[in-house]
C-alpha cells in the first residue's frame, strides 16, 4: 500500500479542496476539551493567532515528514514546547494525534484504518522529534 497516496487523498478531502480552516477549527476544539492540561496551556491566550500557529506547526510537520529534517521553525517549537519552558508533556502529543484523527475521521466519509495509519505514519516523525526534545 502506498501510504503517502493514502495520506494525500485523505488529506484533500478534510480540507474540502480549498478552505482548511473548518478542520483546524475542529481540531483545535477537541484538543482544547480533551485535558484540562492543555486547556491550561492555552488560557489567556490569543486563540486566533494560536489556531494560526496550530495550522502553520501542522504544515511544518508534514514537510518533516517528506524532508526527514527539522528546519527552524521546528527546533523552535521543539525548544519552546520543552520541559524548561512551556513545559509541555511527551503524552500530549499521542493526544495530539488521537485528536487530529477523530478529526479526521469527522471531514474524511473514507476514513477508515488504512487511512489512519496513513496519518499516523506522516506525523510519527514529527511527534517522536518534538517528544526527543523534551528532555533534550
Amino acid at each position: 500500500m502506498d501510504y503517502e497516496q493514502i495520506f494525500d487523498q485523505s488529506f484533500e478531502r478534510c480540507h474540502s479542496g480549498t478552505d482548511p480552516q473548518p478542520f483546524f477549527e475542529s481540531f483545535y476544539s477537541r484538543f482544547i476539551a480533551a485535558d484540562n492540561r492543555v486547556a491550561q496551556l492555552f488560557h489567556n491566550s490569543d486563540m486566533a493567532r494560536q489556531q494560526t500557529m496550530l495550522e502553520k506547526s501542522f504544515y511544518r510537520l508534514l514537510m518533516f515528514y517528506t524532508t526527514n529534517n527539522a528546519d527552524d521553525y521546528i527546533e523552535h517549537i521543539a525548544v519552546r514546547h520543552n520541559r524548561h519552558n512551556l513545559n509541555v508533556s511527551p503524552d500530549l502529543y499521542d493526544l495530539w494525534l488521537d485528536k487530529l484523527l477523530e478529526t479526521v475521521s469527522e471531514f474524511d466519509p473514507q476514513y477508515d484504518e488504512r487511512i489512519e495509519l496513513a496519518w499516523r505514519l506522516v506525523f510519527s516523525t514529527g511527534i517522536t522529534y518534538m517528544k526527543h526534545k523534551y528532555s533534550h
